[in-house]
């Protein structure tokens, strides 16, 4: 990708952001998804090519800081217990039902085995709110759902690379599913993650005071970011849970430090310019890239998988509140139904799909383009779906 391309996608993306100013009925990442699909018919942009190293190294460290250094602290005590069990037991027990689904859904239209269920299935839980989020505080008046799914939507996207990791090597070398490996590394990874993450970002927060200078205290939250990240997939654990770690580790020590709203300014100013241009980027590229897996897909396959997927997460989101009495008197059955619809996926899905394309090395094409045409779906109809399907339940 040149930087000519990379400057005239931001272009485009300056020019949705800036005439899509409520992002309600129409929110700017499925326009940014059409308007990439589109050019993938334009000569100019059929030399771009996506890879997975490009999403997971360049966007996803920024865009994840970004996401955990704003969410509230309060927010995160509060929905604490189940965030933490929607993002790690809850997504794997989805990914558990929605595979046994996919397998026999998947069986009357296509030769697919269990393990490959599973796979496709783990592809499809980790999400991606994105501008839903914004919707939702906007207009719902309250804000817990919102930040139910923006915190869960920051830790299972470690959960999934995790599970991702140990489906697809059963995947593509035939290897028997051990449970206490696979707890083993699960645990490794996560807990490594995140005890890097918080060692980091309180490094960070005090580094901070070192200077006054407001663009060296910029150039530090980038470090913290992105080194953050690499340091954790270097060390063999997950940078994604690292870097969300260290946002938030930073965020709660600045709550706790006098001049707080002079460090929050300086960090947001730039933070809030990187968030949209990394997202017009990665949105268009999305677009610019899943036309080539949409072309021989079997659609009544996707919509068939796409409306399981939304019924197995409701299944689970309100199966987890009414576990626990807390989350009862918290959220409701209309909630439930809300986190469920929210839970759109996007970034990481889009990711693991191109990593196993590139571990497959050719092989797998049916997988690959049935669970595009599904992240494809989940991207235009849960975001489109969202505001009115708020204001039915909320109001």
């Amino acid at each position: 990708m040149s930087a000519p391309q990379v400057i005239l996608l931001l272009g485009i993306g300056y020019i949705i952001f800036t005439i899509d100013k409520k992002q309600e009925n129409f929110p700017v990442p499925v326009i940014l998804l059409l308007m990439g699909m589109g050019l993938s018919f334009v000569p100019y942009f059929t030399t771009i090519q996506v890879s997975e190293t490009i999403i997971y190294d360049v966007f996803l460290p920024g865009l994840l800081f970004t996401s955990a250094y704003a969410f509230s602290p309060a927010a995160l005590r509060k929905h604490a217990w189940l965030i933490g069990v929607l993002s790690t037991a809850g997504l794997v027990i989805t990914a558990l039902l929605l595979g046994g689904l996919i397998y026999w859904i998947g069986g009357a239209y296509l030769s697919m085995t269990w393990i490959g269920a599973l796979l496709a299935a783990s592809i499809l839980t980790p999400t991606d709110p994105v501008s839903v989020v914004s919707i939702l505080k906007q207009s719902s008046g309250n804000a817990d759902v919102a930040d139910v799914v923006d915190g869960e939507s920051m830790i299972n996207d470690g959960t999934s690379v995790v599970l991702f990791g140990v489906l697809s090597g059963m995947y593509l070398n035939g290897q028997d599913f051990e449970i206490w490996s696979f707890l083993g590394e699960f645990l490794y990874v996560s807990i490594g993650g995140t005890a890097l993450g918080l060692i980091i970002g309180w490094l960070c927060s005090r580094a901070v005071h070192i200077t006054h200078h407001t663009q060296y205290q910029v150039m530090l939250s980038i470090i913290t970011a992105y080194g953050t990240f690499h340091l954790a997939e270097f060390l063999g654990f997950s940078g994604v849970l690292a870097t969300v770690t260290a946002g938030i580790m930073l965020s709660w020590e600045f709550d706790h430090l006098n001049r707080e709203d002079h460090y929050r300014e300086a960090l947001a100013g730039f933070w809030e310019v990187v968030e949209p241009s990394l997202l017009s980027l990665v949105f268009l590229l999305i677009g610019i890239e899943a036309t080539q897996y949409l072309s021989s897909v079997s659609w009544l396959l996707a919509i068939l998988i796409f409306i399981g997927s939304v019924i197995v997460r409701f299944v689970v989101v309100a199966g987890t509140m009414q576990a626990f009495s807390g989350f009862r008197r918290l959220l409701n059955w209309k909630h439930s139904a809300l986190i469920s619809w929210a839970g759109i996926r996007g970034t990481m899905s889009v990711f693991l799909l191109l990593s196993l394309h590139v571990e497959a090395g050719g092989s797998g094409n049916q997988l690959l383009s049935i669970s595009f045409a599904v992240v494809i779906l989940s991207l235009i109809f849960q975001s489109l779906g969202i505001y009115p399907l708020m204001k039915k339940l909320v109001t």
